[in-house]
């Protein structure tokens, strides 16, 4: 684990892996919780995590490689459901991938538990973790210049829902009529780091 100093009030953390970057979130969301990490924004990344709104980074960063950060705890309480139709473009090319007939890839993708690792890319994007890494696709050779909002898709080790209309090169599996961003919604983001998501099949 190394903290860099960024300008006067913020640390970039960085770590080995995305599993750690999800424990180093959890555990400072945890500290700043009871009062012993006084941060004004937490924002985690593939392997990074950035505290902005620091008094003393400098201070911060010579404390915080000598951490002992636990494993991300136990997961409780509800997980937000989005239902899912297993029409995506891209659906044969992954059960080709996957080695199994087109129907098991819903079944698949419904029997895990998804965590939100970091969002980006557009508001309300969430960069969700939970396939086995047996199951990491790679985008595709050439990206859409156009896939619709709403777009559930897989990517490396990620499923996103795409949250707007945008160019993307992910591979689309379905669709949801969930609603990722609403600017009008307290919070906006439907998901947000740390969330608990499952999948399941809509009827078509």
């Amino acid at each position: 684990m190394r903290a860099l100093p960024v300008g006067e009030h913020a640390l970039l953390v960085e770590v080995a892996s995305g599993e750690e970057a999800q424990a180093l979130h959890a555990e400072l969301l945890r500290r700043r919780s009871e009062g012993s990490l006084s941060v004004r924004e937490i924002v985690p990344a593939a392997r990074t995590v950035l505290l902005d709104g620091l008094d003393d980074p400098v201070r911060l960063a010579s404390r915080i490689p000598g951490w002992d950060i636990p494993p991300l705890p136990a997961r409780t309480g509800g997980a937000i459901e989005i239902l899912v139709r297993y029409d995506g473009p891209d659906l044969a090319d992954v059960a080709a991938r996957w080695g199994v007939p087109e129907h098991e890839v819903a079944t698949i993708h419904t029997a895990a538990e998804f965590r939100v690792a970091f969002c980006g890319f557009a508001p309300g994007f969430g960069y969700l973790t939970g396939l086995p890494s047996r199951y990491d696709v790679p985008r595709r050779a050439t990206p859409r210049t156009s896939v619709p909002a709403g777009s559930v898709a897989l990517a490396g080790p990620y499923t996103g829902v795409y949250p707007r209309s945008s160019p993307g090169g992910w591979q689309l599996i379905g669709t949801t009529d969930a609603v990722l961003w609403d600017h009008t919604r307290v919070p906006a983001a439907l998901l947000a780091p740390g969330t608990r998501v499952r999948f399941a099949a809509a009827e078509c």
